[in-house]
């Protein structure tokens, strides 16, 4: 048997005044997923506990069938392990998001512009966060760049206990009241300041600016986490795995817990990532020897973050047309026996530009099912009154339930 996980992150949301009252899942032309969603199972699913923040490091270790409650340590080491930190017992790793930041003369009275330092690209910020190191990198402190805004900083020899404000939070909103408190707070809020007064004229920045861009003029840092300790998944389940993502934080999960990590060429994190190569890649696993593909796609959380309606309609679409259709027609035509999931790990409301720990909708389809349901949305999942109450019960029926 074969297992795919089709991960839309932040698909799912809420109705939108601009699409008459239906929600892009509803709105979206994927008659891919519909028609499994009418032959298979669909139902709602709990990925995010009680009392747990709903960030994707959360909920999609809930969907690969970890329970986030005994194994959660924090988002960024699970970044840090993707990017080839070793972190030692007494690390702590830190997201640092590369944002835009408006320009009122006291940083306490800036507005969160834009989380993602205006999609900056991974070889610009390169050389912004190779910047940042070279003014705060100490015995304390080292940053590593990673993907596009998502950079990670590393304290050494340190504790938890900074409260931190994830920057797509706070979208569109004054940063005060949102700056980091607690243990090393004053500290790294001084960073954050400081990293203002260097990177807003840096040549990448005025660049940017001439060429009508967003400047990623200040460092974010949130997320901090200490060295995760995940259970090998192939020890847990049984099967050689492997996760496609364009995200550090999932390809870091799936390093964890022993998984084979495939690069994709293309793959941005965001709806101009190259769908079809994920779709083929999953393909090229399976033959290979893989039992279970985990493909993750960012783009629908990005377009919720931004607000970008038109966006996150088009990334479901081109969930369905290039790696639902896709990778169900392989399957089919390769004679496998398989088993496919469908679903996000949360809702990201464009609305909110935010997460939301609702419970999420899925499709669970089996080769050879013959249902008669409904189409795949939020509304007809809850109205099917299937429901599991965490990822982890939801991973066992999946991967243990035929």
């Amino acid at each position: 048997m074969k297992y795919i996980v089709i991960l839309g992150d932040g698909m799912a949301d809420y109705p939108v005044k601009e699409l008459g009252g239906k929600t892009p899942l509803q709105t979206a032309n994927k008659p891919n997923i519909d028609k499994l969603a009418r032959l298979g199972e669909t139902g709602l699913v709990k990925t995010v506990p009680d009392g747990m923040k709903p960030g994707s490091d959360v909920a999609n270790l809930a969907v690969m069938g970890y329970d986030p409650l005994t194994c959660y340590t924090g988002r960024s080491p699970l970044e840090a392990l993707s990017m080839g930190v070793n972190l030692a017992d007494d690390d702590i790793a830190v997201r640092c998001n590369l944002v835009t930041l408006s320009d009122e003369e006291n940083y306490e009275d800036k507005i969160m512009v834009d989380y993602s330092g205006g999609e900056i690209s991974t070889e610009e910020a390169a050389l912004l966060i190779k910047s940042v190191q070279e003014h705060f990198g100490d015995e304390l402190h080292e940053f590593i760049a990673g993907v596009s805004y998502r950079h990670c900083m590393v304290r050494h020899h340190s504790s938890t206990g900074t409260v931190y404000t994830p920057p797509h939070d706070i979208s569109d909103k004054p940063i005060k009241g949102h700056l980091p408190g607690g243990r090393y707070g004053e500290e790294v809020l001084d960073m954050m300041k400081r990293s203002y007064e260097f990177l807003k004229d840096h040549p990448v920045n005025v660049k940017r600016i001439k060429e009508g861009k967003r400047p990623a003029n200040s460092i974010w840092l949130w997320g901090e986490g200490t060295r995760p300790a995940l259970e090998n998944f192939k020890e847990r389940w049984g099967l050689n795995g492997a996760v496609i993502s364009a995200v550090d934080l999932v390809k870091g999960i799936g390093k964890g817990a022993g998984m084979r990590i495939i690069e994709v060429s293309g793959a941005t994190g965001n709806y101009d990532t190259n769908f079809s190569g994920k779709a083929a890649a999953a393909v090229e696993a399976l033959d290979s020897g893989m039992d279970y593909v985990y493909i993750h796609m960012e783009a629908p959380d990005e377009c919720g973050h931004q607000g970008d309606v038109k966006h996150k309609i088009y990334s479901i679409e081109q969930i369905d047309e290039k790696v639902v259709k896709y990778i169900s027609e392989a399957l089919e035509k390769k004679g496998y026996d398989y088993s496919l999931l469908i679903m996000p790990d949360h809702p990201t409301p464009l609305c909110l530009k935010t997460h939301v720990s609702d419970p999420v909708p899925f499709v669970l389809y089996r080769k050879g099912m013959k249902g008669s349901g409904v189409p795949y949305d939020e509304e007809n999942a809850k109205m099917s009154g299937v429901y599991y109450k965490s990822g982890e019960e939801l991973a066992k029926h999946f991967l243990q339930g035929e």
